[in-house]
C-alpha cells in the first residue's frame, strides 16, 4: 500500500466519519424542534415514561446497590494501606454521586432502553408501519422519537438520583455490616461532604445521557436497512454509538463541572 493510497483511506473515514456527526446533529435539532410544537401526543410520552423510567428502575436499583457495595470495600481496602480507613464515606458518596451513579445508570439506560428503541422503531421501518404513518399525515418524528427523546430527558435524572441514594445506602451497609462503622457518623459523614453542585452536576449528566441514549436509539431506527438484518445492525450501532458517546460527555461534563 502507498502512503497516498493509506492517506487516501483516512481521509475516507475521516470524512464518513464527519458526516455522520452531521446527520446526528441534524437529527438532534429536528427532534428537539419537534419537541417544541404542536401537535403532541401524551398517550405515547406516558407509554415512553413508563418504558424508560418505571420499567428501568430495577435494573438501575441493583446496578446502584452492588457497585455502592463494591466501592466501599475496596475504598477501606485502598485506605488501609495508608491509615485512612475513615474516608470511606466521602469517598462513596463522591464517587457514585459525581461519576458511577450517573455513567453506570447512562450504560444501563443505553443496554436496555437505547437497544429497545432502536429495534422497535427498525421494525417498524421494515414493516413499512412508519410508511403507514406518513401515508395518514402523521410525522413519525412527532409520534415516534420526540415523545421517547423528551421521556428520556425528564426520567434519567430521576433514575440518577435514586441510583445514587442507592449506591450509597448500599456502602453504608457494607460498612457498618462489615467494616464496623459507626451508623450516624457515616451517614453524617455523607451528609456534611456533598456539596450542591455536586448532585446539580450528577442530574445534569444524567438528563445528558437520557438524552443521547434515547436519540441514538430513534436515529438508528430510522436509518435502519430492509430485512431483519438491518434490525440487528440498527440495534447494535445504536448501543455502540450510545455507550461511547454517554463516556464521551461524561468527560466534557465532568471538565465543565470540574472548572467551576
Amino acid at each position: 500500500m502507498t502512503p497516498t493510497s493509506a492517506l487516501g483511506m483516512i481521509g475516507r473515514a475521516s470524512l464518513g466519519r464527519l458526516a455522520a456527526l452531521g446527520r446526528i446533529t441534524r437529527f438532534a435539532a429536528s427532534t428537539f424542534s419537534h419537541m417544541l410544537r404542536p401537535p403532541f401526543y401524551p398517550r405515547e410520552l406516558a407509554n415512553a415514561l413508563l418504558q424508560v423510567g418505571w420499567l428501568s428502575l430495577p435494573v438501575v436499583a441493583l446496578t446502584a446497590i452492588f457497585t455502592g457495595g463494591a466501592l466501599a470495600l475496596q475504598i477501606y481496602a485502598g485506605g488501609a494501606r495508608f491509615n485512612a480507613e475513615a474516608v470511606v464515606p466521602q469517598i462513596v458518596a463522591i464517587g457514585m454521586v459525581r461519576e458511577l451513579g450517573p455513567v453506570l445508570v447512562g450504560l444501563m439506560i443505553a443496554a436496555r432502553v437505547t437497544s429497545s428503541i432502536a429495534a422497535e422503531i427498525a421494525t417498524m421501518r421494515v414493516t413499512e408501519q412508519i410508511d403507514a404513518l406518513v401515508t395518514l399525515s402523521t410525522n413519525p418524528m412527532k409520534y415516534l422519537v420526540a415523545p421517547r427523546v423528551l421521556a428520556a430527558l425528564i426520567t434519567v435524572p430521576v433514575l440518577v438520583g435514586v441510583g445514587d441514594i442507592i449506591g450509597i445506602m448500599g456502602g453504608y451497609v457494607v460498612a457498618t455490616e462489615t467494616l464496623d462503622f459507626n451508623a450516624a457518623a457515616y451517614l453524617k459523614n455523607t451528609v456534611d461532604f456533598l456539596e450542591l453542585r455536586d448532585i446539580v452536576s450528577s442530574l445534569v449528566k444524567g438528563a445528558a445521557f437520557g438524552t443521547i441514549a434515547a436519540l441514538m436509539g430513534c436515529y438508528y431506527g430510522m436509518q435502519s436497512g430492509r430485512g431483519a438484518q438491518g434490525v440487528g445492525r440498527a440495534t447494535k450501532g445504536s448501543v455502540e454509538a450510545a455507550a461511547v458517546l454517554i463516556l464521551a460527555a461524561n468527560f466534557v461534563l465532568t471538565g465543565v463541572f470540574f472548572s467551576l
